[in-house]
């Protein structure tokens, strides 16, 4: 049976799509935004965090440590050079400084704590949405998910980055969905690989398509970051973008600093983006709402 990395379960969400949602946040994502919101999500393995101010120091983790890879003096170190992530530091942490980000999941463990809240969905109109991370990079497990729950005729949505390739579990995928989150970053080419590392035809290809197969259920989003995304330029190149693929709606998503709190303990060097340390305000936002006023397209924020 397929199972999946979930990096966390957010349940009685209103933020991420209508009514009442439980949202899955996938481990494992292709971009590797210099904003993002959710670092922890990127890899598609389980991680580690550390909870600097919760660390007592009492030395318990680095003697469960099989392959020496924490030191303890003030509060513990670990070298990821040496981490198989073996996780017998979690278990014997007694402030609980040190937790695994990311279980795995097989189908029917995680349809039986979705369908807890059933009621609230359909009463509320709310449902499931699959967010990350990118969930299209566990594609197998996402369409039996999706499947399953739409025969349970609980609504879904997806959050995605738009970097997949396009078969016939895709179509499969984004044909049974109810509703569908698409981002867009930047438009040009070499700025979006400064700001994801990666270039973005694939995503803008997969964007045409799915507004000509599914334009009634797609939204694009727009992330609002200071410096990065936040230009003239790019919200106008954006703008020609939708009117010449047909979108009809849009959301702008501002700009918030989760990413730099993060206390995740990761391979990945370390990037040191300029951005405020304060989420964006309505009045900022709200700029950036008039700007795209006029075109073809909704904005419905």
């Amino acid at each position: 049976m397929t199972t999946a990395i979930i990096g966390s379960i957010g349940r009685y969400s209103i933020h991420d799509g209508p009514g009442i949602r439980t949202t899955l946040f996938f481990k494992g994502c292709p971009l590797s935004c210099l904003w993002c919101h959710n670092p922890e999500f990127q890899e598609h393995y389980p991680e580690i965090s550390f909870n600097k101010k919760s660390c007592i120091g009492c030395g318990d983790c680095a003697a469960a440590c099989p392959v020496d890879a924490i030191t303890v003096e003030s509060i513990a170190r670990i070298d990821l050079s040496l981490c198989t992530y073996c996780m017998a530091c979690i278990e014997v942490c007694p402030s609980k400084a040190l937790q695994k980000v990311g279980v795995e999941y097989h189908l029917d463990e995680l349809m039986e704590i979705l369908l807890r809240d059933q009621n609230y969905y359909l009463t509320s109109g709310g449902g499931v949405t699959l967010s990350g991370g990118e969930p299209t990079s566990q594609m197998d497990f996402s369409l039996e998910l999706t499947l399953s729950l739409h025969k349970k005729k609980i609504h879904t949505a997806i959050e995605t980055c738009g970097f997949f390739n396009w078969n016939d579990k895709a179509r499969q995928l984004f044909e049974t969905l109810d509703l569908i989150y698409f981002d867009v970053k930047r438009v040009d080419s070499k700025e979006h690989i400064r700001c994801t590392g990666q270039d973005n035809s694939l995503i803008i290809e997969n964007l045409q398509r799915l507004t000509g197969l599914y334009k009634e259920k797609l939204i694009v989003s727009i992330p609002i970051i200071p410096t990065y995304t936040a230009t003239t330029t790019n919200l106008r190149q954006i703008a020609e973008l939708l009117e010449e693929t047909g979108v009809t709606r849009a959301r702008l998503l501002p700009y918030h600093p989760f990413g730099l709190h993060s206390q995740m303990i990761t391979r990945k060097p370390a990037s040191q983006p300029q951005l405020p340390d304060k989420p964006m305000n309505h009045k900022e936002l709200r700029q950036w709402q008039n700007l795209l006023e006029g075109y073809s397209f909704e904005v419905i924020n």
